[in-house]
């Protein structure tokens, strides 16, 4: 299946950039691109992509607005956050907001492509160590009392199994390496995992990472 891809960047030359390396793999097509949030919202409404490669920093509404609105509309779409700054606070927010992991600007062809069929996959970009290093050190401001009683409440409807594995979730662990870890089968764990979304009400595995943190399931450290 070609997963099909929106770029979403006020740069042309990333726009052209990006869409040449990607239209360049046999399983991935460029259906579309945009040059500020709004923009990316509507198109998003119009072409319904897999993948949307959003830029955070763009004119008249930035990515991490556009993200909570497409999340918010129940797009099957993923976000998958662009930035030049690895430890970048808007990246975190724009997890917060729904994205499904982040990728640098300077990503190499096969880096952007992989990015791709991750997030399409379902999986989160967690495995990298520098993205478990910015859920990690950004989870830390989340301050705000209600977020965190409520994640409280919430997780204390999960299992222990399935307490368990959210958190080897967010500490950045694939279905296989968890499987292996609890050895039991891979379909028991995507089971479990299925079953923690449901009940926290998350989007997918990114989320539940963020709200592993934010609930202190993990120590950030």
């Amino acid at each position: 299946m070609t997963i099909r891809v929106l770029i979403a960047d006020d740069q042309m030359m990333v726009r052209e950039g990006f869409s040449v390396l990607l239209n360049a793999m046999p399983d991935i097509e460029v259906v579309g691109e945009a040059v500020n949030g709004r923009e990316a919202v509507d198109r998003v409404r119009e072409l319904t992509p897999d993948v949307v490669l959003m830029d955070i920093r763009m004119p008249e509404m930035n990515g991490i607005e556009a993200t909570r609105e497409i999340v918010a509309a129940n797009s099957t779409s993923k976000v998958l956050v662009l930035t030049t700054f690895d430890l970048d606070e808007y990246v975190y927010q724009a997890l917060r907001a729904g994205a499904s992991g982040f990728l640098l600007k300077d990503a190499s062809a096969r880096q952007l492509a992989d990015g791709v069929r991750v997030v399409a996959s379902g999986e989160a970009l967690l495995a990298p160590t520098v993205t478990k290093r910015l859920i990690t050190e950004f989870s830390k401001l989340s301050q705000a009392p209600r977020v965190m009683q409520s994640a409280h409440q919430a997780y204390g409807d999960l299992t222990d199994r399935e307490t368990e594995v959210l958190v080897l979730i967010a500490q950045g662990l694939s279905n296989a390496e968890i499987a292996e870890r609890l050895v039991v089968a891979e379909s028991t764990i995507k089971t479990h995992v299925s079953r923690i979304l449901v009940k926290l009400g998350l989007r997918d595995r990114t989320q539940a990472a963020v709200f592993a943190y934010e609930a202190r399931l993990v120590t950030p450290g």
